[in-house]
């Protein structure tokens, strides 16, 4: 790995709990091996391009690392009828993600109904600069994975696959199709790619309660947390025996 600086972010409201103060620590890389990362990974580190960071706030510590032991994964009845019904989507995925109209398209539809339905932060349409520097410029190969519903570009998902698992770094869909829940889709597909290769882990990044933009993550059971007290995994929601 070859660090170029690190520096951690003033004190600003969190978007994820408006009544909370954020800060995140930021290391900026120049190199970075997919071991080097899925070593941060495992303390609870996220990544955009080759930006790493992590929180670190004044007085809270509820975003909390989730994964999925992939083997255990037991589907409900709601993820099973998920499954089902976008099973006949096309699935893409490539190691070389590509900058397109359609995608930046995508990006900002999805972005501007979340602001005006669940109240996200938003400034506009993203530059194609930034879309690059977040998703396409990355330190080691990144996937680009896009589906399809015929011809019509329906989904975007960006995911490292690290030697113990595959890592969810973003996801966004096209919200006229929001009934079909694509995000929970995406994650099933990641836990069946997982099982396939034999990969222990999928890493949905970070958890947060209270925010009901990430407390759906909990709903893939059983599951796992990162402790940053005690720098352990540790069983979070559990899949009941008659898990319906």
């Amino acid at each position: 790995m070859i660090s170029l600086t690190t520096f951690q972010t003033e004190p600003h409201p969190c978007t994820y709990l408006p009544y909370q103060t954020a800060s995140l620590f930021y290391e900026i890389v120049a190199q970075l091996t997919p071991e080097e990362y899925q070593q941060r990974l495992l303390r609870g580190w996220r990544r955009f391009g080759h930006a790493l960071f992590r929180p670190r706030c004044p007085a809270c510590q509820a975003c909390l690392s989730l994964r999925i032991p992939a083997s255990l994964f037991q589907p409900n009845r709601s993820q099973r009828r998920c499954w089902k019904a976008n099973n006949s989507l096309r699935l893409h995925i490539t190691t070389h993600p590509t900058l397109t109209r359609d995608k930046l398209s995508l990006y900002h539809r999805y972005h501007d109904f979340q602001h005006h339905h669940k109240h996200w932060p938003y400034d506009g349409p993203i530059r194609p600069q930034d879309y690059a520097i977040s998703f396409l410029h990355n330190p080691f190969p990144t996937e680009e994975w896009t589906y399809f519903l015929d011809d019509r570009l329906v989904g975007v998902g960006y995911v490292d696959r690290l030697p113990a698992g595959l890592s969810a770094i973003y996801f966004f869909y096209d919200p006229d199709y929001r009934s079909r829940s694509l995000g929970t889709f995406n994650i099933l597909a990641l836990l069946a790619d997982a099982q396939r290769s034999q990969l222990p882990h999928v890493y949905l990044g970070y958890y947060v309660a209270g925010c009901a933009s990430l407390e759906y993550k909990a709903r893939f059971l059983p599951n796992e947390i990162y402790n940053p007290l005690t720098g352990t995994w540790q069983p979070f929601y559990t899949a009941p025996s008659s898990h319906t």
